[in-house]
């Protein structure tokens, strides 16, 4: 059996730790969740040598102090999970500011490789490093590498199989001279005493050495103080222990021990880059030539809403072509099924049921392809950067980040995406903000919807105006919802969010597309498990309970009017008040009945509700649940003129547009609320957003009825 060896990647995001684990592993990725959170964990097992690799790479992240979830994930993890070496990828492009999360990862006593990743782009830019003098510095392992070049992730593999063999060996950090002088003492103290208590602490491994435990007694280790505080030598040690906290804040002029450790980390950083690294004349900076143009007080607004509706035009043009396509191929294998199978009942539970849902799923597959695969070259590039920095200061008068705008206008197309695609907060108050704001911007399954009343109600000419005017009240709604969420739901200060420019580079084709298709797997692995027992669901409710005289009155009908040589628009229109009235007297026909009561201040009447219900599974079926209910038959789109011309006989305008109002706020479909569910960290909040979402969208819609009554 082959030895095992555990490898965690940690460092700053935009190091190229993804590309390193995908050179490593020849894309052999697989991507989850960390346990209990919805920040994602991408990991590779290989074989090299006479050795089989696990590399785990961990949330990017400037430091270990817990500040952002990322942090949280990524300290837990490398505190207390088992692994054996830790791969700390830098860039080497930003020495220094890298360095100063490689200072926290020395503290933790591990076997530790330091990868000075980007080597060629160093070079490039007259940036010279010394690597052997850095591992002297820190006392770890430290290796150049380029995570495109194969020879360098050969080197490094065979570094990570060099350092497995090897005992573990302390690193060299080190600290200023009155932080040393006290952990001296404190050393000093621990050898001469020799408590019990501590020489257990060491056999069981809790702790390295005297040395370790006096640095995290100086740093009010909560794990540390909280062991000690119950044994015997804490007596003696804490007023020594307190002496030293007390010189040291004294010396460094800063009574936030915190703080100093906090500065201490940079300060190692600063010195150990000076030490090492050499700049020689630079050549013209093609990144700030670049952001002179993005960021450009008047050009970096339009360009990127211009990138943005190019790749949203993208996303809806490119992707309704082979969405036809398996639209297509999922209704022949209906009809093929259907053919093979003799119950009535089956077919239509396989067919209408099982294989419709499953397509319906699939077909926005290409959506959710390009979408992503834009959103993946937008933030490897080191666009997404930008993005945010350009639009923080007006989203942030709402409440939301900057970064917050990619989910929000991915919204508009679908939800499930949108919710999917604010993993890029790393923030969870963000996060959560923007989960609940996405539903306010019309996904494009509510467009037909819209197509269709505004057809019926209002004239061709104002037919554009009018849809416009629906999503911009829509987004400016949704703004207005953030602000006050923010004072209630999500009051609190609003913590600064650090954020660097990366430097402009083309992610590999490699990892472009097998981000995309992770990303497309999971859409699949989420939403089409759900919609496929959503869909037999909603063909259970509308197919039962039977009612066999029902069927056979109507039958004696179509027969005797076959007989007396009837058109066939007149049995159609028997076959479509049969089918109208098997559904009012279904089990979803009985619900819409029942909450019928409900919706009375708007005058809807049973059949809207019984569309509105089956809009909660998917806003596409509401035209076609319309179509049963008011007897015109399923194979209906938002441009029939028979639905349009019964509508507009049926309804009053005010009644039509508090039913536009209520589908523009109301729930998302049930696939994208179970994803915004797993996304926003359970099912509490799936039940926030249907009250918050129905409060919203009646209140809207009451309104609407009312002051449409008093012009019209």
């Amino acid at each position: 059996m082959k030895n095992q060896i555990k490898v965690v990647l940690a460092g700053q995001p935009n190091v190229g730790k993804s590309s390193i684990i995908n050179k490593m592993s020849g894309a052999n990725l697989r991507v989850g969740n960390f346990t209990g959170v919805t920040v994602e964990k991408a990991y590779a097992n290989f074989e090299y040598q006479d050795y089989s690799i696990t590399v785990i790479d961990l949330p990017g992240t400037y430091s270990l102090n817990q500040y952002t979830q990322e942090e949280r994930i990524t300290q837990d993890f490398l505190l207390n999970e088992d692994y054996d070496i830790i791969l700390n990828v830098v860039d080497s492009t930003n020495l220094e500011r890298n360095l100063a999360l490689t200072a926290q990862i020395l503290e933790l006593e591990k076997k530790t490789i330091v990868a000075l990743n980007m080597n060629d782009e160093a070079i490039k830019e007259g940036i010279e490093i010394n690597e052997k003098q850095l591992s002297n510095i820190l006392g770890v392992a430290t290796l150049k590498v380029t995570s495109s070049d194969a020879l360098d992730i050969q080197r490094l593999l065979e570094m990570i199989v060099e350092l497995y063999k090897k005992p573990f060996c302390p690193s060299k950090r080190t600290y200023t001279e009155c932080i040393e002088e006290e952990i001296k003492i404190l050393c000093d103290h621990l050898v001469s005493k020799q408590y019990p208590c501590i020489q257990q602490l060491l056999r069981d491994g809790v702790i390295l050495n005297y040395r370790k435990l006096a640095i995290l007694l100086l740093q009010q280790n909560e794990e540390i103080y909280q062991i000690l505080s119950t044994k015997p030598c804490w007596v003696e040690l804490t007023p020594l222990l307190s002496k030293s906290i007390n010189r040291i804040c004294s010396n460094l002029g800063n009574e936030s021990l915190g703080s100093i450790f906090k500065l201490e980390h940079y300060a190692y950083a600063k010195g150990a880059s000076l030490e090492v690294q050499k700049q020689k004349s630079r050549p013209i900076d093609k990144t700030q030539k670049i952001d002179s143009i993005l960021l450009n007080k008047y050009l970096g607004i339009p360009i990127f809403l211009f990138l943005m509706w190019l790749l949203f035009q993208a996303t809806f043009t490119l992707g309704a072509i082979p969405k036809e396509w398996i639209e297509g191929g999922f209704e022949a294998i209906g009809e093929l099924v259907r053919e093979h199978i003799a119950s009535e009942t089956l077919a239509s539970l396989i067919c209408d049921g099982m294989i419709a849902g499953v397509g319906a799923v699939v077909s926005f597959l290409p959506d959710i392809l390009i979408l992503f695969l834009g959103i993946v070259i937008l933030e490897g590039s080191g666009y997404m950067a930008r993005i945010a920095f350009l639009l923080d200061g007006f989203f942030h008068r709402f409440g939301l980040h900057g970064k917050s705008f990619i989910p929000l206008v991915t919204g508009f197309g679908c939800s499930v995406p949108a919710f999917m695609s604010t993993r890029m907060l790393k923030n969870r108050g963000d996060k959560m903000l923007t989960l609940f704001i996405i539903n306010f911007m019309s996904c494009g399954a509510r467009l037909p919807v819209y197509v269709l009343f505004i057809g019926a109600f209002f004239p061709q000419e104002h037919s554009g105006n009018i849809l416009f005017g629906i999503y911009i009240f829509g987004a400016l709604v949704g703004l207005v919802m953030a602000k006050i969420l923010k004072l209630t739901a999500f009051k609190g200060v609003d913590e600064p969010f650090v954020m660097e420019m990366p430097k402009y580079r083309f992610p590999s084709a490699k990892l472009i597309i097998y981000s995309a298709w992770n990303k497309a797997k999971m859409y699949l692995k989420k939403a089409g498990t759900f919609i496929l027992a959503a869909s037999m669901l909603i063909w259970f409710s509308t197919q039962y309970p039977k009612h066999p005289e029902i069927e056979e009155r109507f039958q004696s009908q179509i027969q005797t009017l076959e007989q007396k040589e009837g058109s066939e628009e007149q049995i159609e229109e028997l076959d479509h008040q049969k089918d109208a009235l098997l559904l009012e007297k279904s089990y979803l026909g009985y619900f819409g009945e029942a909450i019928a009561p409900i919706f009375a201040p708007f005058d809807f009447d049973w059949k809207l509700s019984v569309s509105l219900v089956s809009g909660l599974a998917a806003k596409e079926t509401m035209i076609s649940t319309m179509g049963v209910l008011y007897a015109l038959g399923e194979d209906l789109d938002e441009e029939s003129q028979s639905l349009r011309s019964t509508l507009s006989k049926t309804l009053s305008i005010p009644t039509a547009i508090a039913f536009i109002l209520f589908v523009m706020f109301y729930n998302p479909c049930l696939a994208a609320t179970i994803v915004f569910g797993k996304e926003a960290g359970g099912k509490k909040y799936i039940l926030y957003l249907f009250l918050l979402t129905t409060a919203v969208a009646y209140g809207f819609a009451l309104l609407g009825f009312y002051v449409a009554k008093l012009f019209i």
